[in-house]
């Protein structure tokens, strides 16, 4: 299949539309033209370690390996060219890219939109990553954090399930035995290859395979695909699980609301997206079940979420205690949480609306994409990031889309 064919915009679609919604879908036009140029490869925020003239220097020492892939990801201008980071295409980015082509249909009608969704879907199911119990998927290069190497092609929970979810997406639309089948084969990855730490009242699933890493954006994301996907299989442990992983971070909830990123000493940080993540997963894991015992808990967080990362103008705030820099997924994920909320919060849709306006202003480059981070009025790293800028913006904006169009 060729992933880099164009399936061209829709026609005359935009007559149906209101003023708000031309101006998004302007914005999001813009970005699938630069993806389509550019074959739908880019780079990476931490593909630093592909850097071939920079590598060896590395020894492979774990902390020359984080002074290489940091240094890179965080100096203001883009590096990899000059030291031979190869763009290429990107799992994650393309299950960002499914779920924005299957929410542009649903505005437009477009049968192209579909089409490229199913493209995009079938390339997923040909590069899993491969001797798991079920489908998941990893990066296409080497990476180190702060507490573990994973090489390239090693699942991790967060690609696994938000790559799950936009099957569970498809099906919804289609109802294609195909797409629960890979739904379902994640949550086997999920139950079967992933350790789990547990305490007496709830269990945290474990970032990656092999190693017990901790982190609470990575536990709920599991739940959240475990529930979404028994509410069509009837799995009961997936609900099982699903329940005892959210009861784990419901317990880790902060008395204001807010979740540290994991619950080790070196995790301590609240932040924007990583807290929106684990605020979807709650409101999945109740849409799916219709078990409101987390309700209290998600609302809390909600709450403190919605108050803490915005600024009057719509500009999303990084951290709970700053707010540069300006990350271009903190204003993805904002304009995303924000959109799915609406049914609980009436005001959400219009502050998603503010963000994305700021965003477009602020971060789109003229030629489409958009810049990865803002560090002040006049420092901007305009580093095009695939997965976590141009994917993830491409989808939240189709939800934007969709959700300025709701009446009533």
């Amino acid at each position: 299949m060729n992933i880099t064919a164009s399936v061209g915009k829709p026609a005359g679609s935009q007559s149906d539309m209101n003023a708000d919604q031309v101006e998004i879908l302007d914005a999001e036009l813009k970005l699938y033209d630069w993806l389509d140029k550019h074959q739908f490869k880019g780079y990476d925020t931490f593909d630093g370690l592909s850097a071939k003239l920079l590598r060896p220097l590395t020894f492979e020492s774990p902390i020359l390996r984080t002074v290489l892939l940091q240094g890179i990801r965080r100096f203001p201008i883009n590096l990899r060219p000059m030291v031979g980071v190869p763009k290429a295409p990107s799992t994650k980015a393309m299950g960002f890219l499914a779920r924005g082509y299957m929410r542009l249909h649903t505005v437009t009608g477009e049968s192209c939109w579909a089409e490229r969704a199913a493209e995009a879907l079938e390339w997923l199911t040909g590069h899993k990553s491969k001797g798991y119990s079920g489908a998941c998927w990893g990066n296409h290069f080497d990476y180190q954090s702060r507490t573990f190497y994973l090489p390239k092609d090693t699942p991790t929970v967060v690609w696994t399930s938000l790559i799950g979810h936009a099957f569970l997406d498809a099906y919804e639309q289609g109802k294609l035995s195909p797409n629960i089948e890979v739904a379902d084969s994640c949550c086997r990855h999920i139950v079967q290859d992933l350790g789990r730490h547990q305490e007496e009242w709830g269990t945290c699933i474990s970032y990656i395979p092999g190693k017990m890493s901790l982190v609470h954006n990575a536990n709920t994301l599991a739940a959240s695909l475990l529930a979404r996907t028994y509410r069509y299989t009837g799995t009961v442990a997936y609900l099982d699980l699903a329940q005892k992983a959210l009861q784990y971070t419901a317990n880790h909830q902060r008395a204001d609301g807010a979740w540290y990123y994991g619950p080790a000493s070196n995790l301590r940080w609240v932040d924007n997206f990583h807290t929106a993540y684990v605020l979807d997963c709650y409101k999945h894991y109740t849409d799916s079940t219709k078990d409101e015992r987390f309700m209290p808990v998600m609302m809390h967080g909600y709450e403190f979420w919605k108050k803490t990362f915005f600024l009057d103008d719509g500009t999303p705030r990084y951290y709970d205690v700053k707010t540069l820099p300006i990350d271009i997924q903190c204003c993805s994920q904002a304009i995303d949480t924000l959109c799915f909320f609406r049914d609980v919060d009436s005001d959400s849709v219009k502050l998603a609306h503010k963000v994305a306006r700021w965003t477009i202003e602020n971060m789109q480059h003229e030629s489409g994409y958009f810049y990865y981070r803002r560090y002040s009025r006049h420092l901007v790293n305009k580093t095009p990031t695939l997965h976590w800028g141009q994917s993830t913006m491409f989808c939240a904006l189709a939800g934007l889309c969709d959700a300025l169009g709701d009446k009533g």
